[in-house]
């Protein structure tokens, strides 16, 4: 039976009448096209209003399909010319050729985009071979490393992504199930893009010798395994936090629902988890959480620290430092980084400090924050700053009296580290690994609790002997234990020792 995703068959759109008529009829004839050998050459609906998608990249997802039908009729995949084990590669006498797949690898999009850029151009200063395989939008990457685009329908960057269905499109039953996922709340991506990678990278296996998975986390990801890819994983924190947190916040019943309906690729996420070894986590928060969350089995897991640009996060001498100015990375309406908190402390500190200043470096959106600025009458005491560079980011560490990381949960915390990195003292909260992090170079107080957080604040700012000795001792942590050179040797032994393992494996299964 034709399948719509995973295990949802196609028929089910039409039954389920989440498709109008019209469309059922044009996906049929769709259908019946591509099963008679017709594949469309032009799109001339290919924009979506001022976003023009190439008809190439429009058309990857059927031309994928196309592959793997003639490498059906063609026979396996193929394998290397040789048979015996990796011995150069495991042992260390050639540079390893590495796959880094991420569905969405763009720095703006989060830590997970910071991390692909920031671990594939280690890898390659080290001497390896980096390839990195990403859906949209696209990730900045090292002009060492090799992208390797896959188009996906990016409806996130449609603003009419309901109505951006058409026959061409919906060719393919992954592209289908991606708008069908998009148009009824769900966030199919991770799926999705590992579909098209396996079916993408089926015939270059023998090109790589292991592939790092950015937690993409998807059915795909078993299939390159199963082909004879040794998969390593990562995991940066459990998104079961963030669903929790995010529905907790939600203010209706039917917001709430939606959430769920949302973080429903999670069922998948875990299921594929749980059949990795190794599974790389990066920090001991996140292996306890990874542990209990997903029933993961502690001794598949792999601790590798994340690394801070230190060479780009650092104290500018020049800049003087302001003694008024609270500086927060975090996302406006994203309840997991806490923003509210530091809104309601920042709001009692007020009272007794009308000069002090608040900059966010983050979107606002409507939501919780906005209505906490109204409902405190501060909307215009606290600024947000979008569109900055990394330099812009390091100028305003620079600049702050203290930054502050308010987040009820980090995987990891990137901005609290840039700030560290940057001779900026830094207040944070226990949410997660933010304690693995600061150690003892920052003051950390309780998560979601704005009197706690008001209090060392207040403490800081009037004492600054305080603020310098944690200011030193941040940068002096940051260069000792979190440089991405490191943080590259360590994934590289578990590289080759993952290799080593699925040689043994294969050699076990051929007795």
């Amino acid at each position: 039976m034709l399948e719509l995703g995973p295990g949802i068959p196609l028929a089910y759109i039409f039954v389920s009448g989440l498709l109008p008529c019209p469309y059922a009829v044009m996906i049929r004839r769709a259908l019946m096209r591509r099963s008679m050998g017709y594949t469309p050459s032009g799109h001339p609906d290919a924009a979506f209003g001022a976003h023009q998608i190439e008809t190439e990249e429009i058309c990857m997802s059927q031309a994928l399909e196309r592959n793997e039908t003639d490498n059906a009729l063609a026979g396996p995949a193929k394998k290397s010319t040789t048979d015996a084990p990796k011995l150069a590669a495991i042992s260390g006498d050639r540079p390893l050729r590495i796959l880094l797949p991420s569905y969405r690898s763009n720095p703006t999009t989060g830590g997970q985009g910071v991390y692909m850029r920031h671990i594939a151009k280690a890898l390659v200063e080290l001497g390896h071979q980096v390839d990195v395989i990403s859906g949209p939008p696209y990730p900045e990457i090292d002009p060492r490393v090799k992208l390797i685009k896959l188009p996906s329908l990016d409806l996130y960057a449609n603003p009419h992504p309901i109505k951006s269905i058409r026959p061409w499109m919906l060719a393919s039953p992954i592209d289908l199930f991606e708008w069908w996922s998009h148009a009824t709340g769900g966030f199919s991506e991770p799926y999705t893009f590992c579909a098209r990678m396996a079916r993408y990278v089926r015939g270059t296996i023998a090109d790589y010798d292991v592939c790092h998975d950015n937690q993409t986390l998807g059915w795909g990801l078993l299939k390159l395994r199963d082909m004879g890819l040794p998969i390593v994983g990562t995991i940066h924190h459990p998104i079961t936090m963030d669903r929790r947190i995010d529905i907790q916040h939600a203010k209706t019943l039917s917001l709430k629902l939606l959430k769920r309906r949302w973080y429903s690729f999670l069922n998948m996420q875990i299921k594929v988890a749980r059949q990795l070894d190794p599974l790389i986590v990066v920090s001991e928060s996140t292996r306890r959480d990874v542990v209990r969350e997903f029933g993961v089995d502690a001794s598949k897991t792999r601790l590798v620290l994340h690394g801070i640009d230190h060479l780009q996060f650092r104290p500018m001498p020049h800049v003087k430092r302001r003694d008024d100015l609270i500086v927060a990375c975090a996302s406006a309406d994203v309840p997991l980084k806490g923003l509210i908190y530091l809104i309601r402390a920042y709001a009692e500190l007020l009272k007794t400090r009308p000069n002090l200043r608040l900059k966010v470096i983050g979107r606002l959106r409507e939501g919780n924050t906005t209505d906490e600025l109204r409902a405190f009458g501060i909307m215009d005491k606290v600024e947000f700053v979008t569109g900055v560079t990394d330099e812009d980011i390091t100028t305003i560490y620079n600049e702050a009296t203290i930054a502050v990381s308010p987040s009820v949960y980090e995987g990891f915390g990137f901005p609290c580290g840039e700030a560290m990195s940057c001779g900026t003292p830094v207040i944070a909260t226990d949410g997660g690994s933010l304690p693995e992090v600061v150690g003892d170079a920052g003051i950390i107080v309780p998560h979601s609790n704005p009197p706690a957080l008001a209090r060392a604040i207040a403490a800081m700012l009037d004492d600054p002997d305080m603020r310098a000795r944690y200011g030193e001792a941040g940068r002096e942590r940051i260069l000792a234990k979190f440089k991405w050179e490191r943080a590259a040797r360590e994934c590289v032994e578990i590289y080759r020792q993952t290799i080593a393992d699925a040689d043994h494996r294969l050699e076990r299964a051929r007795a």
